[in-house]
């Protein structure tokens, strides 16, 4: 079980939802309860400059899904702590995943509605930019989709989603779990027990940047061992949460694939016979949707995007990893930067022109295994 208020939320549901419970046949036939369900998920705005203006989903298709790091206690510096760019080819049968690193430095651009003069910083910083002084959740993705758009060459986004860590939590709970195949050790600094008690608790000591600080007395971590696992809600979630007490010590890109990861796991699952042949499943499903999806449709219907995105399955959903999963860090001022390499601009652009067939054929290596 859980303790404890989530710091961040997720994006991988919008994946479940969008690519996965809006796929694969699951609501073919069913557009009365895709109304009924999603109704309240979806929002104007939020693409800003960087909206497709077509409203179209025929052709190829970019959308924007982030993940933030909400603080009670800083309720005005929520920052996107994950962010993904999904590209659907043209005839709608594949899907490519990239995720931007949290730390990439970027050039922002002015953003009068809340009064941001523009500049460089960390990408996840332009969330906060749009969100404060009144901004909100719409501002502050409208502001980072005109960043990840000028990033990209100018790339124009369809639909972006804005995902909470426990309405995610929620939908896998809803499938009865995931199977996840772990493919490092993984030791949670957020769930752990004490060895004296038994009680769940939190195993370490948490610095104000979220890295652990040091053991507390007498608990004792949950460990993720490699290998292929039939993970509980919170298992699932904790498991892809963790970047700082990785066997590889790959951090930020660890986590990426473990996200991606569950992405995946969450759509096999909710393809699966057990779900799909299971109206009190697929009931339970779309009720956990509400808590855990924001969804800025660009003035395309929900029931649209679910025929839209009907055909895609989850092996043919791929993985990219931005620089190729190594750590390309710069120091500018002191601060420590991620630096996008030229080889990840070009996956950006092949997103953007829809020849990801061709990056990934020149560049097998960026592909990240799921299983």
């Amino acid at each position: 079980m859980w303790r404890g208020a989530p710091r961040w939320m997720w994006l991988a549901v919008a994946i479940g939802a969008l690519l996965t419970i809006f796929s694969a046949g699951v609501l073919v036939g069913l557009p009365a309860a895709v109304d009924h369900y999603t109704g309240d998920i979806t929002r104007k705005g939020g693409l800003g400059d960087a909206a497709d203006q077509g409203h179209s989903i025929d052709g190829p298709l970019n959308l924007l899904l982030i993940g933030t790091d909400e603080r009670p206690d800083a309720p005005d510096n929520i920052r996107a702590d994950s962010i993904i760019v999904v590209h659907v080819n043209a005839d709608h049968t594949k899907a490519y995943l990239a995720s931007i690193p949290r730390d990439s430095l970027v050039d922002i651009p002015e953003f009068p509605d809340t009064r941001y003069p523009g500049g460089q910083d960390k990408i996840n910083a332009a969330f906060q930019f749009g969100f404060r002084s009144g901004g909100g959740k719409s501002k502050g993705m409208e502001l980072l989709a005109n960043t990840v758009s000028d990033l990209a060459g100018g790339m124009k986004f369809d639909g972006a989603a804005i995902i909470n860590f426990e309405g995610l939590r929620g939908v896998v709970r809803a499938l009865g779990g995931v199977r996840m195949c772990v493919d490092e050790k993984v030791t949670s600094i957020h769930v752990g027990w004490n060895t004296q008690t038994g009680e769940v608790g939190v195993p370490y000591y948490i610095n104000d940047d979220g890295t652990p600080a040091g053991r507390r007395e007498n608990m004792r971590p949950q460990v993720y061992w490699p290998g292929c696992h039939e993970f509980k809600d919170w298992q699932a979630l904790d498991y892809a949460r963790q970047r700082d007490l990785l066997a590889n010590n790959d951090g930020d890109y660890g986590r990426q694939r473990h996200q991606q990861q569950l992405i995946k796991a969450i759509m096999q699952k909710a393809t699966s016979g057990g779900v799909i042949s299971s109206p009190t499943k697929i009931s339970k499903v779309l009720g956990s949707l509400g808590d855990a999806l924001t969804f800025y449709n660009n003035d395309v219907s929900i029931t649209d995007w679910v025929f839209t995105l009907k055909g895609i399955k989850p092996d043919q959903l791929t993985m990219v990893k931005t620089n190729g999963g190594k750590f390309n860090a710069e120091v500018v001022n002191g601060i420590w930067y991620e630096r996008l390499s030229d080889t990840s601009m070009d996956l950006l652009r092949a997103m953007n022109d829809d020849r990801m067939d061709d990056f990934v054929a020149a560049n097998p290596t960026w592909v990240t295994p799921t299983t």
